[in-house]
Protein backbone atom coordinates (compact mmCIF):
# COMPACT_ATOMS: atom_id res chain seq x y z
CA UNK A 1 0.00 0.00 0.00
CA UNK A 2 1.45 3.38 -0.97
CA UNK A 3 0.42 6.77 0.49
CA UNK A 4 -0.49 8.33 -2.85
CA UNK A 5 -3.91 9.53 -3.10
CA UNK A 6 -6.60 7.91 -5.84
CA UNK A 7 -6.38 10.78 -8.48
CA UNK A 8 -10.06 9.96 -9.51
CA UNK A 9 -10.97 10.69 -5.53
CA UNK A 10 -8.52 13.65 -5.51
CA UNK A 11 -10.90 15.16 -7.96
CA UNK A 12 -14.25 14.28 -6.82
CA UNK A 13 -12.93 15.86 -3.15
CA UNK A 14 -12.57 19.18 -5.11
CA UNK A 15 -15.84 19.57 -5.67
CA UNK A 16 -17.16 20.80 -2.32
CA UNK A 17 -19.98 17.86 -1.46
CA UNK A 18 -23.68 19.59 0.02
CA UNK A 19 -24.27 18.42 3.20
CA UNK A 20 -27.16 16.23 3.34
CA UNK A 21 -30.85 16.89 5.22
CA UNK A 22 -32.93 14.59 6.90
CA UNK A 23 -36.15 13.89 5.88
CA UNK A 24 -37.88 15.60 8.57
CA UNK A 25 -36.40 19.06 7.39
CA UNK A 26 -38.40 19.66 4.34
CA UNK A 27 -41.65 17.66 5.01
CA UNK A 28 -44.76 19.59 5.09
CA UNK A 29 -48.58 19.37 4.84
CA UNK A 30 -51.04 21.83 3.07
CA UNK A 31 -54.78 21.79 3.73
CA UNK A 32 -57.16 23.40 2.15
CA UNK A 33 -61.18 23.86 2.70
CA UNK A 34 -63.07 22.27 -1.19
CA UNK A 35 -65.73 24.69 -2.08
CA UNK A 36 -68.59 25.27 -5.05
CA UNK A 37 -65.79 27.21 -7.19
CA UNK A 38 -63.49 23.55 -6.66
CA UNK A 39 -66.06 21.17 -8.53
CA UNK A 40 -66.78 19.57 -11.76
CA UNK A 41 -70.00 18.34 -13.67
CA UNK A 42 -70.32 15.53 -11.18
CA UNK A 43 -70.46 17.78 -8.21
CA UNK A 44 -67.00 16.53 -7.08
CA UNK A 45 -63.54 18.55 -6.54
CA UNK A 46 -61.69 18.50 -10.23
CA UNK A 47 -58.94 16.26 -10.36
CA UNK A 48 -56.67 19.26 -11.54
CA UNK A 49 -57.70 21.23 -8.49
CA UNK A 50 -56.10 18.37 -6.15
CA UNK A 51 -52.93 17.75 -8.83
CA UNK A 52 -52.51 21.78 -8.06
CA UNK A 53 -52.57 21.08 -4.65
CA UNK A 54 -50.02 18.50 -5.04
CA UNK A 55 -47.83 20.20 -7.04
CA UNK A 56 -47.79 23.23 -4.54
CA UNK A 57 -46.88 21.21 -1.50
CA UNK A 58 -44.40 19.51 -3.52
CA UNK A 59 -43.02 22.31 -4.54
CA UNK A 60 -42.56 24.13 -1.00
CA UNK A 61 -40.92 21.01 0.01
CA UNK A 62 -38.65 21.00 -2.91
CA UNK A 63 -37.74 24.06 -2.42
CA UNK A 64 -37.06 23.81 1.17
CA UNK A 65 -34.83 21.01 0.58
CA UNK A 66 -32.94 22.34 -2.08
CA UNK A 67 -32.41 25.46 -0.77
CA UNK A 68 -34.09 27.38 -3.42
CA UNK A 69 -35.87 27.52 -6.83
CA UNK A 70 -37.13 23.93 -8.38
CA UNK A 71 -38.93 23.19 -10.68
CA UNK A 72 -41.92 20.06 -11.44
CA UNK A 73 -40.08 17.92 -13.97
CA UNK A 74 -42.77 15.16 -14.04
CA UNK A 75 -45.53 14.00 -12.17
CA UNK A 76 -45.58 10.05 -11.94
CA UNK A 77 -48.35 7.87 -10.70
CA UNK A 78 -51.31 10.30 -9.86
CA UNK A 79 -53.66 8.15 -8.38
CA UNK A 80 -57.37 8.95 -7.07
CA UNK A 81 -58.54 6.49 -4.67
CA UNK A 82 -61.70 8.21 -3.32
CA UNK A 83 -64.12 11.17 -4.74
CA UNK A 84 -63.38 14.45 -2.99
CA UNK A 85 -66.34 16.53 -1.88
CA UNK A 86 -67.31 20.32 -1.20
CA UNK A 87 -66.70 20.60 2.00
CA UNK A 88 -63.86 18.42 2.61
CA UNK A 89 -61.04 19.84 3.92
CA UNK A 90 -58.10 18.42 2.18
CA UNK A 91 -54.63 17.38 3.48
CA UNK A 92 -51.62 17.39 1.53
CA UNK A 93 -48.85 16.00 2.91
CA UNK A 94 -45.34 15.94 0.95
CA UNK A 95 -41.66 14.65 1.63
CA UNK A 96 -38.53 14.06 -0.40
CA UNK A 97 -38.12 10.30 -0.73
CA UNK A 98 -35.06 10.49 -3.28
CA UNK A 99 -32.04 12.65 -4.39
CA UNK A 100 -30.15 12.94 -7.37
CA UNK A 101 -27.61 15.34 -8.37
CA UNK A 102 -30.01 18.09 -9.15
CA UNK A 103 -33.57 16.20 -8.95
CA UNK A 104 -35.69 15.11 -6.53
CA UNK A 105 -38.39 12.51 -5.88
CA UNK A 106 -41.60 14.03 -3.40
CA UNK A 107 -44.24 11.87 -2.09
CA UNK A 108 -47.58 13.13 -1.85
CA UNK A 109 -50.13 11.57 -0.02
CA UNK A 110 -54.02 13.33 -0.07
CA UNK A 111 -56.05 12.87 3.10
CA UNK A 112 -60.00 14.44 2.76
CA UNK A 113 -61.93 14.72 5.94
CA UNK A 114 -65.15 16.14 6.45
CA UNK A 115 -64.91 19.84 7.82
CA UNK A 116 -67.47 19.40 10.72
CA UNK A 117 -66.93 16.28 11.84
CA UNK A 118 -64.77 14.14 14.08
CA UNK A 119 -63.79 11.51 11.97
CA UNK A 120 -60.44 10.15 10.91
CA UNK A 121 -59.25 11.83 7.57
CA UNK A 122 -59.12 9.22 4.55
CA UNK A 123 -56.61 8.76 2.01
CA UNK A 124 -57.91 10.09 -1.01
CA UNK A 125 -54.83 10.05 -3.62
CA UNK A 126 -51.09 9.99 -4.04
CA UNK A 127 -48.62 10.97 -6.45
CA UNK A 128 -44.67 11.05 -7.18
CA UNK A 129 -43.02 14.22 -8.37
CA UNK A 130 -39.13 14.54 -9.74
CA UNK A 131 -38.25 18.69 -9.42
CA UNK A 132 -35.37 19.71 -10.70
CA UNK A 133 -33.67 22.09 -8.80
CA UNK A 134 -32.52 25.30 -10.77
CA UNK A 135 -30.74 28.75 -10.59
CA UNK A 136 -31.26 32.04 -11.17
CA UNK A 137 -30.91 31.53 -15.05
CA UNK A 138 -33.25 28.21 -14.74
CA UNK A 139 -30.02 26.24 -14.66
CA UNK A 140 -29.85 22.80 -13.18
CA UNK A 141 -28.09 23.26 -9.61
CA UNK A 142 -27.12 20.57 -7.13
CA UNK A 143 -29.38 19.49 -4.24
CA UNK A 144 -28.49 18.19 -1.11
CA UNK A 145 -28.41 14.16 -0.33
CA UNK A 146 -31.86 13.44 1.53
CA UNK A 147 -31.02 11.44 4.79
CA UNK A 148 -33.65 8.70 5.47
CA UNK A 149 -34.75 8.94 9.15
CA UNK A 150 -37.23 6.31 9.46
CA UNK A 151 -37.95 2.53 8.30
CA UNK A 152 -40.77 4.07 5.99
CA UNK A 153 -38.43 6.54 4.90
CA UNK A 154 -35.63 4.12 3.57
CA UNK A 155 -37.89 2.01 1.58
CA UNK A 156 -39.67 5.44 0.27
CA UNK A 157 -35.81 6.11 -0.86
CA UNK A 158 -35.54 2.17 -2.12
CA UNK A 159 -39.30 2.43 -4.18
CA UNK A 160 -38.19 5.80 -5.33
CA UNK A 161 -34.95 4.26 -6.92
CA UNK A 162 -37.24 2.23 -8.11
CA UNK A 163 -39.65 4.48 -10.05
CA UNK A 164 -36.63 6.65 -11.18
CA UNK A 165 -34.91 2.93 -13.14
CA UNK A 166 -38.16 2.74 -14.79
CA UNK A 167 -38.13 6.38 -15.89
CA UNK A 168 -35.04 6.07 -17.11
CA UNK A 169 -36.08 2.64 -19.06
CA UNK A 170 -38.84 3.77 -20.59
CA UNK A 171 -37.36 7.20 -21.79
CA UNK A 172 -34.73 4.87 -23.34
CA UNK A 173 -37.22 2.42 -24.75
CA UNK A 174 -39.31 5.27 -26.67
CA UNK A 175 -36.15 7.13 -27.89
CA UNK A 176 -35.03 3.71 -29.43
CA UNK A 177 -38.08 3.04 -30.87
CA UNK A 178 -38.51 7.02 -32.39
CA UNK A 179 -35.31 6.49 -34.08
CA UNK A 180 -35.85 2.78 -35.55
CA UNK A 181 -39.48 4.59 -36.94
CA UNK A 182 -37.49 7.58 -38.16
CA UNK A 183 -35.23 5.27 -40.24
CA UNK A 184 -37.45 3.07 -41.09
CA UNK A 185 -39.21 6.10 -43.05
CA UNK A 186 -42.06 6.59 -40.47
CA UNK A 187 -43.08 10.50 -39.91
CA UNK A 188 -44.82 11.43 -36.25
Amino acid sequence: MTDQADPASAEHAAVPEIPGKPTSASRTTLSHIMTHNDTNLLGTVHGGVIMKLVDDAAGAVAGRHSGGPAVTASMDEMAFLEPVRVGDLVHVKAQVNWTGRTSMEVGVRVLAERWNESAPATQVGSAYLVFAAVDADGRPRSVPPVLPETDRDRRRYQEAQIRRTHRLARRRAIMELRRTRAAEGYED
